[in-house]
């Protein structure tokens, strides 16, 4: 846990996480050699969709399939925020009643229930709970037999895909024939759902199954006599074997059965070792049905029951709300920052002309920053203008050097000029007048038209890569800042802080990277095009001393051993002639700039 090794303790978290967390056929299935995630709620497959923090990559060496690059966030939004960026927002489903705080909450909306077209004649059965989960298996297989022998159909709803295959091979195991529906076969669930309302079909599926799709009785295409028959056995006959953390799905579920006003019946079969009643509600069932000595095999069925799963799944719900609420609170944080982004590309985008008018803005930024930092004497006469020079050699040609900036000086100590910013200021001008001079030049060697591009390439290349490193900074930031709530601050309040100084700092660097990169343009002139060419078809020989420098496997070794070289007892670098390099010496790699600069920044 020292600062090497922090690293290298996020990546055991993840390993960790990995191994005892996330389950294979529950959380994520190997399909083609490759980790794809399944949809908690929806039981699909999610192709293209990865962990992130190398979780992903922990996953895939667990498993033992290619373990591939970490990917690269690009753009970030909650869908929270994708959704109010609409001007109007509706929609419509069969079981928002349970979630109706959250819609008014996030959207400002109201849920209204419309009444059906048709009355819901469906019976909903009470809970049946037993101990095990081996019990509560063995009981739907018997009621799965009972209402086969009898013709009617059965659809079985399981929470994952490793419940819907164990349910499949005790099926098999019964003799029952049925069809299994879940993520790894949905290329059929079309064909299966068509058929899951005729007369003795059981069909096996996660929560993915018909959603919004009526199953009609009796088959499709729809017969009159089968739909009939089945109508006079009850209908569709659904099966849930065990409570989903939201009722909404438990309701989906439900809604399979019972559809425009056909009959039908629901049921759910519990266990106290399913997830849910582990979490919330176990302890105290077991001890009560320990008491009255009821055997694994023999239910509770009781309304009383049933109510208190209900409230321990408003429970999981009312967390689930909780979290969600506050992601969008810390989101809504990043969104200002995204929009803001977001509006500068576009408007860049848009206005061709105005790219010009952004990089000189950003220039006389640049310059009145370095002209701040190197004179904050009071006296003009302290004032370091060699660095200032020197600065903005780095940054465009300046052509007269210290010499136009000592007389400025001298002119306004003659004037008796007391107002100290009044010399910054002046300063400033001079140099924004030589650095707009220098860039009008160059507008006029490349053309304005290609300058305009150009210009335009720069500023989007930098803000989109910077922003990608700002969004990886803010995920970092995300995740350590719960740990400001042990020193009794809010993390909320401490997260918009550092949110706020990094996107401050991302701002800075852009117009940093932009101002130093407008000025690197050369215009490559068809002579010297040729001249490169003749060079490559003269065959002309490597320089001695860069022979198997640039090789990869050398790059490193001989950058190495120049500088133990170049290093005195002291750990200092020194030059050629064995001198030490001071901070404000010109750079030894002959590049002009000091070496603070260039080599040393």
């Amino acid at each position: 846990y020292t600062d090497d090794g922090v690293l290298l303790v996020h990546h055991l978290e993840e390993a960790l996480k990995a191994e005892v967390l996330f389950k294979i056929d529950r959380d994520y299935v190997i399909k083609d050699g490759e980790v794809i995630i399944v949809d908690e709620f929806t039981g699909r497959l999610m192709p293209g969709r990865r962990y992130s923090q190398g979780l992903h990559q922990a996953i895939e060496a667990k498993e033992g399939v290619d373990i591939k690059n970490e990917s690269i966030t690009l753009a970030t939004i909650t869908l929270q925020n994708y959704f109010r960026m609409y001007k109007k927002l509706s929609g419509m489903t069969g079981t928002a009643i349970t979630e109706a705080e959250e819609f008014s909450k996030i959207y400002n909306l109201e849920t209204i229930v419309i009444p059906t077209n048709e009355p819901v004649i469906r019976l909903d059965k009470s809970d049946k709970i037993y101990k095990t989960e081996k019990a509560k298996f063995e009981a739907v297989i018997e009621d799965v037999r009972e209402r086969y022998e009898k013709g009617q159909p059965i659809l079985i709803g399981t929470a994952s895909i490793d419940k819907n295959e164990l349910l499949d091979k005790l099926l098999d195991k019964a003799g029952l024939p049925h069809e299994v529906l879940n993520a790894k076969n949905h290329a059929r669930e079309a064909e299966i759902i068509a058929q899951a309302g005729k007369s003795k079909s059981i069909t096996v599926a996660t929560n993915m199954a018909g959603r919004g799709v009526d199953i009609m009785l009796g088959g499709n295409p729809k017969n009159k006599e089968e739909y009939e028959k089945v109508k006079k056995l009850g209908g569709l006959y659904v099966i849930g074997t065990e409570r989903h953390e939201a009722r909404r799905i438990d309701n989906q579920l439900r809604g399979r059965s019972g559809r425009q006003g056909d009959p039908g019946e629901s049921r759910f079969y519990v266990s106290l070792e399913d997830d849910l009643m582990r979490i919330f509600a176990s302890d105290r069932m077991k001890v009560m049905m320990d008491r009255m000595g009821i055997p694994d095999d023999l239910p509770i069925e009781n309304k009383l029951v049933s109510r208190s799963l209900e409230s321990a799944q408003k429970k999981v719900e009312g967390n689930n709300f909780d979290i969600r609420k506050h992601l969008v609170e810390y989101d809504d944080v990043l969104n200002n920052q995204r929009n803001l982004i977001y509006n500068k590309r576009n408007y860049l985008l848009e206005n061709n002309e105005n790219s010009k008018e952004i990089i000189l803005d950003f220039i006389k930024s640049e310059i009145e920053q370095v002209v701040f930092f190197h004179t904050s004497q009071e006296n003009s006469k302290d004032w370091n203008l060699k660095e200032i020079s020197e600065t903005m050699l780095t940054i465009f040609p300046l052509s007269e050097g210290i010499s136009g900036m000592e007389k400025i000086l001298q002119n306004l100590r003659e004037k008796n000029e007391k107002n100290i910013e009044k010399y910054r200021e002046v300063i400033s001008l001079y140099l924004f007048d030589l650095a707009s001079s220098s860039y009008e030049n160059l507008e006029k060697e490349i053309s304005s038209e290609i300058l305009r591009g150009i210009e335009k390439n720069i500023i989007l290349r930098v803000i989109d890569r910077l922003w990608i490193e700002h969004l990886e900074n803010i995920s970092s930031i995300r995740m350590g800042i719960g740990l400001q709530g042990y020193g009794q601050r809010d993390p909320l309040v401490e997260y918009k802080k550092e949110a706020y100084m990094a996107f401050d700092k991302m701002m800075g660097d852009i117009q940093n990277k932009i101002v130093y990169s407008i000025f690197k343009i050369k215009l490559i002139t068809p002579e010297n095009v040729d001249n490169l060419n003749n060079i490559k078809m003269s065959g002309a020989s490597e320089p001695e001393q860069f022979k198997g420098f640039l090789k990869k496997d050398n790059l490193r070794e001989k950058m190495n051993k120049e500088t133990s070289e170049r290093e005195g007892s002291n750990g200092k670098l020194r030059d050629q002639s064995g001198k030490k390099i001071g901070r404000n010496d010109p750079c030894p790699c002959g590049s002009g700039k000091k070496y603070k600069h260039c080599c040393g920044a």
